[in-house]
C-alpha cells in the first residue's frame, strides 16, 4: 500500500545511483534514476544538466511519486507487488510495467491500471504475480538492442526486486496476520446512538483471544514459509533451466 512508497523508493534508488550521461542510454542525462525531461516537467522547466545534478531528495520524490508511483496504483497495490511494478516502471517505463502486471493477471493489456487490474493482482497470491513479473522483465529486457552493454546490471537488479519484493509481501502477509482481535466496546448509553449503531455481542475471554492471537501468528507463519518455499523453488527450476 501507499505506506511503501519511501522503502520502494530507497530501494530503487540503490540501483538507480549517481549522475548519468551514457550515450548508449536512451534516457539521456539522468540524476539518481530522474530524466532531464521529467526534472523539467515536474520541477524545474527550462533546467539544466545542471540543475540535474543539484536535485533535492523532496524533489527526487516528487517526481518519482508522480510519475511512476501514481502512474502504476502504487498505493492500492499489494505490499511487495507495489515495488516490483514500481521498480519496473522506473526502469522500462510505466506502461510497460502497467502491461506485463497485466499479462500476469490476464486482463486487458491497455497499459492503465484500474479495478479490473487490481482485482485480478488482488486475487493471485502476491509471491506468484512477484515472481511472474519478474519472469517477464526479464524475458523483456533480453529483447532489448542495448541488452549487451546493460544486461549485467538489469539482470542483478531484478534478481535483488524479486528477492526484496519477496521480503516485503511475507513481511505484509504476518503484520496482517497477527493483527489483535478488536475490542468490543460496551454498548452505548445514549439510546439514540445505540439504536443505530450495530451491537457487537459479549467480549470474548481473554484465553479465547489469547488462542486466536496464537493461531493468527502460527498462520502468518506458516505463510512466510511458503512463500520462502516457492522463492526457493522457483530459483532452482530457473537454474536448472539455464543449465540444461
Amino acid at each position: 500500500m501507499d505506506r511503501n512508497f519511501a522503502r520502494a523508493l530507497a530501494l530503487v534508488l540503490r540501483s538507480e545511483g549517481g549522475w548519468s550521461d551514457n550515450p548508449a542510454d536512451p534516457g539521456g542525462a539522468t540524476m539518481k534514476g530522474v530524466t532531464l525531461a521529467n526534472f523539467r516537467r515536474y520541477v524545474k522547466p527550462g533546467a539544466t544538466k545542471a540543475d540535474l545534478r543539484a536535485i533535492s531528495d523532496d524533489q527526487v520524490a516528487t517526481v518519482y511519486r508522480r510519475f511512476y508511483w501514481d502512474a502504476v496504483a502504487g498505493a492500492e497495490l499489494p505490499d511487495g507487488v507495489d515495488y516490483a511494478v514500481f521498480d519496473f516502471a522506473v526502469n522500462s517505463g510505466p506502461g510497460n510495467a502497467a502491461k506485463y502486471l497485466q499479462a500476469v493477471a490476464g486482463v486487458t493489456q491497455d497499459g492503465r491500471i484500474g479495478p479490473a487490474t487490481l482485482g485480478a493482482v488482488r486475487a493471485t497470491p502476491a509471491g506468484v504475480v512477484i515472481d511472474q513479473l519478474c519472469d517477464v522483465r526479464l524475458a523483456f529486457l533480453r529483447r532489448l538492442p542495448t541488452w549487451p552493454t546493460f544486461g549485467r546490471g538489469w539482470s542483478d537488479r531484478v534478481k535483488s526486486v524479486r528477492a526484496q519484493a519477496l521480503s516485503m509481501s511475507a513481511r505484509g502477509a504476518n503484520s496482517a496476520a497477527v493483527q489483535p482481535p478488536e475490542t468490543v466496546s460496551a454498548p452505548s448509553a445514549n439510546p439514540i446512538s445505540a439504536a443505530n449503531t450495530p451491537q457487537a455481542g459479549p467480549t470474548p475471554p481473554a484465553s479465547r483471544n489469547s488462542g486466536v492471537v496464537i493461531a493468527a501468528k502460527a498462520g502468518g507463519f506458516v505463510a512466510g514459509c511458503l512463500l520462502a518455499a516457492y522463492a526457493t523453488w522457483h530459483h532452482i527450476a530457473t537454474a536448472l533451466q539455464e543449465i540444461f
